[in-house]
């Protein structure tokens, strides 16, 4: 059954209550790698909360919405690919709050039979204290098996293009070959990411890592190499997920410093495989 475009552009949430406490906060850094050496004096204050400054990663924010795009939406599920996210952070998370989400179906694009459709989607995420905006998000999915139902054409955010010369800094870190198991309490419990026989029917050898994992590991690196773990320097964070990462590889963020913006990009260098491109980083000026 072809997709309802006009059904899908009223597909909204409004003001559903959301609550997250420490615990979220520390599990979500844990599960981007942070903590492994528990002596690290830099990362303990993202996941101890006795510690004299308890910090958050900023994209935590990009885990605390529930199905940012849900399943139920007349689509193939099977086929749905999650090609792009960004975030726009207006305060620093605290470590704990409860929320009001609002979500939406932003825009459909048909790309034809062969091409599939392109779906954009928008959260924010206010304080229930005081109804101020926290943060924004917006991702990029294509539903490879939905195209060629009559809607519009178009494309979706231009996306942001890193400098033209060899990278001002790299970091190096490594994931661990149960990562993708502890991501998944996050909230992504996509069978991909632990069930061999699923990793295996899609073409894989093994589970894969999930993208939002390596997303989170991007931002873990221009933490730790150009903000010295001052989490409250970020407010932006956008990237296009372009191949996988096979838990146990070691991502390479390569970055590019122009004033406040940070380009970056995610490489697997073992295999030859870029893993995150268009990535920009927006600093707090």
């Amino acid at each position: 059954m072809p997709l309802d475009y006009d059904a899908l552009m009223a597909t909204t949430v409004v003001d559903l209550p959301l609550s997250y406490a420490d615990s979220e906060a520390i599990l979500y850094a844990l599960s981007i790698g942070m903590g492994r050496n528990p002596l690290d004096l830099k990362e303990l204050p993202y996941v101890y909360e006795q510690g004299e400054t308890f910090k958050t990663v900023p994209t935590l924010a990009t885990v605390l919405v529930p199905d940012m795009f849900p399943p139920g939406l007349g689509w193939d599920f099977s086929q749905v690919l999650h090609s792009e996210q960004r975030m726009q952070l207006y305060r620093p998370l605290p470590p704990k709050a409860d929320l009001l989400i609002n979500k939406r179906v932003s825009d459909v694009f048909d790309w034809g039979p062969r091409k599939g459709a392109l779906f954009l989607f928008e959260a924010e995420g206010r304080l229930a204290s005081d109804d101020t905006v926290l943060f924004t998000l917006g991702c990029t999915v294509m539903a490879r098996g939905d195209g060629g139902f009559g809607g519009p054409s178009g494309t979706g955010p231009r996306p942001h293009r890193a400098p033209q010369r060899e990278p001002d800094l790299s970091c190096d870190i490594a994931t661990r070959e149960d990562q993708a198991l502890l991501f998944r309490l996050t909230g992504d419990r996509n069978p991909l990411h632990a069930d061999p026989a699923e990793a295996s029917k899609a073409g894989f050898g093994v589970p894969i890592l999930h993208g939002m994992c390596s997303y989170g590991i991007a931002c873990r690196a221009i933490l730790k190499t150009i903000c010295d773990y001052d989490y409250t320097l970020i407010e932006g964070f956008d990237a296009r997920f372009t191949s996988p990462v096979l838990p146990g590889d070691t991502i390479t963020t390569d970055m590019w410093q122009d004033g406040n913006i940070v380009s970056f990009r995610c490489s697997v260098k073992d295999r030859d495989a870029i893993v995150l491109r268009n990535g920009k980083c927006t600093l707090a000026v």
